[in-house]
């Protein structure tokens, strides 16, 4: 393991523990939780049941953090470059599917605005 990898390695987690951090505040959250940047929240009276929808966000953030890690590791013994593509590949898929799950957890938990 060379220096390079290392610091790699270390500049990574670095950069993907806010997203973690983020996903265990939601996680534990007694509020309803947010997605976009500057997106109000749904109102509580919304959501059917907030506890899960805020687990689900939060997991969703976790998971999505793991998965970096993840790429890392996994495309480590192939040299770098592998490791690189994986998190891209990591970083564009998973935001795509997050915003899907996303919208999928507000059909599920959130009732429309005519129900409330």
């Amino acid at each position: 393991m060379n220096a390079e990898t290392v610091f790699s390695f270390v500049l990574l987690l670095v950069s993907i523990a806010p997203v973690i951090i983020l996903g265990i505040v939601q996680y534990k959250s007694k509020k309803p939780v947010g997605f976009w940047s500057g997106e109000e929240p749904p109102r509580k009276e919304r959501i059917t049941d907030m506890e899960a929808y805020n687990r689900k966000h939060g997991m969703m953030w976790i998971l999505y953090g793991i998965g970096f890690i993840l790429c890392f590791v996994c495309g480590f013994p192939f040299g770098g470059e592998i490791a690189a593509v994986l998190c891209i590949l990591e970083g564009i898929g998973g935001i795509f599917g997050i915003v899907a799950y996303h919208n999928k957890l507000n059909r599920m938990y959130c009732k429309k605005e005519g129900d409330v």
